[in-house]
């Protein structure tokens, strides 16, 4: 009986493991894969900039495909490594299809949130708003720069950053205190992460990675808010090429 109890109940977790989570958090994180692709990519004679001053829509085509294939290589390095199933740490035991439609389902309220959110800011704090308009914008010059776009809002936004965040999660979940404790601080991190689009973006995509982050923990799968992720970017894509 001793032997039984003693074999059921969970070691403690190490200082190392802990740190381990959280270096394994920080190397998916985007920033190092994508520090790694921008030097490859300089070294190959790419431009960050054009010559009028605005992003280079291949670098950064190809910068984020690029980095979305490290991304989630990495994850799944890691996963495996530790012995972890990918359907277990962040697909769930949800049919993908049901997972899918939950995604969808659940736009109509990110859209309200995000006017809400943004109306709310132009009110109280309009200086809040100080990117007039947002950078990534002036690449698209033409139909084909935004059907590039649309893919890459797709897989880099809704792919990348979901497994991001769903694996961010899953390390704190098992080490770093709980995935409820996480969310707040990887949500603020995420925000943190679209400073060049203004503050008030940064606002409304942390309070948009709290949501889907939610979503995750409760469904315990990153397909509902990839998908919904997806589609409230190619959303904001098609909202832009109406209005211009």
């Amino acid at each position: 009986m001793l032997d039984a109890a003693a074999e059921a109940t969970p070691l403690p977790i190490r200082p190392l493991e802990r740190l381990g989570a959280a270096v394994e958090i920080i190397a998916c994180s985007g920033l190092p894969t994508q520090l790694l692709v921008i030097v490859i990519l300089r070294a190959f004679g790419m431009r960050l900039m054009t010559g009028d001053g605005h992003l280079s829509p291949p670098f950064v085509f190809t910068l984020s495909l690029a980095d979305t294939v490290l991304v989630v290589a990495l994850v799944l390095f890691f996963l495996r490594a530790h012995n972890e199933r990918i359907r277990d740490a962040l697909l769930g035991r949800r049919r993908v299809l049901h997972e899918a439609l939950a995604g969808i389902a659940i736009l109509p309220a990110i859209f309200i949130l995000v006017v809400v959110i943004l109306g709310l800011i132009f009110v109280g704090a309009p200086w809040l708003h100080n990117v007039p308009r947002n950078p990534l914008e002036d690449m698209l010059r033409n139909r084909a720069d935004a059907m590039i776009f649309g893919a890459v809002v797709m897989i880099a936004g809704g792919v990348r950053e979901e497994v991001q965040r769903g694996f961010a999660l899953h390390r704190f979940d098992g080490y770093l205190g709980g995935a409820w404790w996480g969310l707040p601080i990887y949500s603020v991190l995420f925000g943190l992460g679209h400073f060049e689009q203004g503050y008030d973006a940064m606002i409304a995509t942390t309070l948009l990675g709290v949501i889907w982050g939610a979503v995750y923990l409760i469904r315990r799968s990153i397909v509902a808010p990839m998908v919904s992720h997806a589609g409230f970017n190619l959303a904001q894509l098609g909202k832009y090429l109406v209005m211009h």
